[in-house]
C-alpha cells in the first residue's frame, strides 16, 4: 500500500464522521461555529470541524475526491506533504469562513477546505485532470472554474455548500504547494499567474467588500448598506444574535458595535415596538 496516510485520513473522517451522524451533542462540540470560536476561544473548531459531515453523500464525495487527489502526491512527495497542505488548507478555509462570518449565526462542517486544496496542489505538482463522472476537465480550467464558482456561491449564498472554506482551502494550498516547492511558479508561469493572480483579486474584494456592495461604491457615491441574506436570521437566530450583541454591549460598550450589530440592534427594536402595538 503507497498511501497509508491518505487512507489514515480519511478512516479517521469516516469514524468521526459516524459518530457525528449518532450524536447532535458530539457534533455540536467540534462543528465549525465563529461565536464559539471568537468569544469562546474554541479555536480547535478550526481543525475538527474538517473531519464532521452533514450527511454520506457528503462524506463519500469528499472522500473520494481526497483518495483520487491525495495518493498521487503522497506517492510521489511523501506523507509530509500531503498533511501539511492537508491542514494547512483546512485551517485556512475555516478562517475565511470565520471572517465571513463573523457577525453571524452560522454553523459548518466538513473537509472540504483541505480537499480543495489537495486538488489545487495535485494540479501543480502532478498535472492530473480532474475527472467528473465520465469527462476529463483540464486542471487549468477546472482551477480557474473552481475560483469563480466558489466567489459566485459565496455572494449569493443561496445553498448550504461551504464556498467560502472551498476558496480559503483552495488559494492557502495553492500558496502552501508553492513554499514547498517553488519550481511550479516556472514550470507553468502562465497558468500559476492566472489562478494566483484571480485568487489575490477575489481575496482583496472579500476583504473589502464582505457585504457585496457593488463595484460602484468604490468608485463612487457609496449606497445605502444593507445587511447581507446570511443575517436575515429567523426569530430563534435573532434572539441568539441579539443576545450575543447587548453582551458585547455590556462589556465593551457602544463603540464597540460594527454598523452591522448596530443595525441588527434596531431592527430587532422596531420589531418588538409592532408586535407591541406601539408603532
Amino acid at each position: 500500500m503507497h498511501e497509508p496516510f491518505t487512507i489514515s485520513l480519511i478512516a479517521v473522517t469516516v469514524l468521526v464522521s459516524l459518530q457525528g451522524f449518532r450524536n447532535s451533542a458530539f457534533v455540536e462540540k467540534f462543528i465549525f461555529c465563529p461565536q464559539a470560536i471568537l468569544r469562546d476561544k474554541e479555536f480547535y473548531r478550526l481543525i475538527t470541524s474538517g473531519f464532521l459531515h452533514a450527511d454520506w453523500p457528503h462524506l463519500g464525495f469528499n472522500m473520494f475526491s481526497l483518495y483520487s487527489f491525495g495518493k498521487a502526491i503522497e506517492w510521489v512527495f511523501g506523507p509530509a506533504t500531503l498533511l501539511t497542505i492537508y491542514f494547512a488548507s483546512i485551517i485556512g478555509g475555516n478562517l475565511l469562513s470565520l471572517f465571513l462570518h463573523r457577525h453571524h449565526v452560522y454553523r459548518a462542517y466538513g473537509a472540504s477546505g483541505g480537499v480543495c486544496g489537495i486538488i489545487f496542489a495535485s494540479i501543480f505538482l502532478t498535472g492530473s485532470d480532474v475527472y467528473l463522472f465520465i469527462i476529463s476537465i483540464p486542471g487549468w480550467l477546472y482551477a480557474i472554474l473552481f475560483l469563480l464558482g466558489s466567489f459566485y456561491g459565496i455572494k449569493n449564498a443561496r445553498d448550504n455548500v461551504g464556498h467560502d472554506a472551498h476558496l480559503g482551502g483552495a488559494i492557502i494550498g495553492l500558496g502552501v504547494t508553492t513554499l514547498l516547492y517553488s519550481d511550479i511558479v516556472t514550470q507553468r508561469p502562465s497558468l500559476y499567474a492566472a489562478v494566483m493572480g484571480l485568487s489575490l483579486v477575489l481575496l482583496v474584494y472579500l476583504v473589502k467588500n464582505p457585504l457585496f456592495l457593488p463595484l460602484t461604491s468604490f468608485i463612487g457615491s457609496a449606497p445605502k448598506r444593507s445587511i447581507p441574506r446570511q443575517t436575515r436570521l429567523t426569530r430563534k437566530q435573532e434572539a441568539e444574535e441579539v443576545n450575543r450583541i447587548l453582551d458585547k454591549l455590556s462589556r465593551t460598550g457602544m463603540d464597540s458595535l460594527t454598523p452591522e450589530e448596530q443595525k441588527i440592534l434596531l431592527e430587532a427594536s422596531r420589531r418588538s415596538r409592532r408586535d407591541a402595538g406601539l408603532e
